[in-house]
């Protein structure tokens, strides 16, 4: 025979059924019925202290959970096919042009495809583990505007798990106000796959951040950074980073490369300098 307490567990787990719902009513029945069945099998103490501690471990896990609405679910499809989107162009080498090669090896490339328009790739080493670039770039993304100065604002509206974000960015107007003040909202992803993290992201709808007065509501995407550890230096990071933008209003061809290929190289020396300040007043 079980002892009292074990079969009082069981009783208990019954009523508390009466109030759970869906996901979690389902996860206590099936935890309720296999504790049944220890006590009907007359398992001795030690089996089913064990057992029950299984079980509990697992039926607290499953309460946690919390089922995606359908719209949390677009949101996170979308993220992917953002991904997977840019990994894609990524992966194709035929067709990029030089825009900009900078002394320090920073180099920006070009081509135009067919269903998403003019797309920019930015590649750079950047003089700090990968864990400190992707630390800055997800981590502390809301205080981009801090360091960079071509961005006012990134904020996060919602978070959907552990790897998708909807977020609000405020662009900078250019100097003279060539182009003038921009904002996106976004869906963002982040993965992280061994030592290869992959940042990816698109222009998406979000009902609570309508246009805002005072800026021209963009659009990008896909957009990507691949970071991965420089082969032979751990202590450096290769960051690669796609990028594919909808600037809107009236703007010449000719203004719009210039600004873009500025934009990537001035954010991989933002960046540079924000990350040697985090690690001076570190140590």
């Amino acid at each position: 025979m079980l002892p009292a307490t074990f079969k009082l567990c069981a009783a208990i787990s019954y009523r508390h059924l009466r109030n759970m719902t869906g996901l979690r009513r389902q996860a206590a029945v099936a935890i309720s019925q296999e504790l049944s069945k220890l006590a009907c099998r007359g398992t001795g103490p030690s089996t089913w202290i064990n057992q029950v501690r299984r079980r509990s471990s697992l039926l607290s896990s499953r309460l946690e959970e919390k089922p995606f609405s359908e719209m949390e679910m677009s949101y996170i499809k979308q993220g992917e096919e953002a991904l997977q989107k840019s990994l894609s162009i990524l992966g194709d080498q035929d067709g990029w042009k030089t825009e900009t090669v900078v002394d320090n090896g920073d180099k920006v490339q070009s081509k135009v495809l067919p269903d998403v328009g003019k797309v920019f790739r930015l590649e750079v080493v950047v003089d700090q583990p990968l864990d400190a670039v992707y630390s800055e770039l997800v981590d502390n993304v809301e205080q981009m505007g801090d360091w960079n100065p071509n961005v006012k604002e990134v904020k996060i509206l919602q978070k959907i798990g552990k790897d998708t974000v909807i977020t609000h960015e405020k662009a900078a107007a250019t100097a003279g106000n060539i182009v003038g003040p921009r904002d996106f909202v976004s869906v963002r992803c982040s993965k992280r796959r061994g030592s290869t993290c992959v940042l990816a992201g698109m222009s998406t709808k979000y009902g609570a951040m309508p246009e805002q007065e005072g800026f021209v509501r963009a659009e990008n995407g896909p957009t990507c950074m691949i970071l991965r550890p420089l082969p032979g230096s751990p202590s450096q990071t290769k960051l690669i980073w796609l990028l594919s933008i909808d600037l809107k209003g009236w703007l010449p061809k000719t203004i719009i490369n210039q600004v873009l290929s500025q934009t990537q190289v001035d954010f991989a020396n933002h960046l540079r300098e924000r990350l040697a300040r985090t690690v001076a007043v570190n140590c």
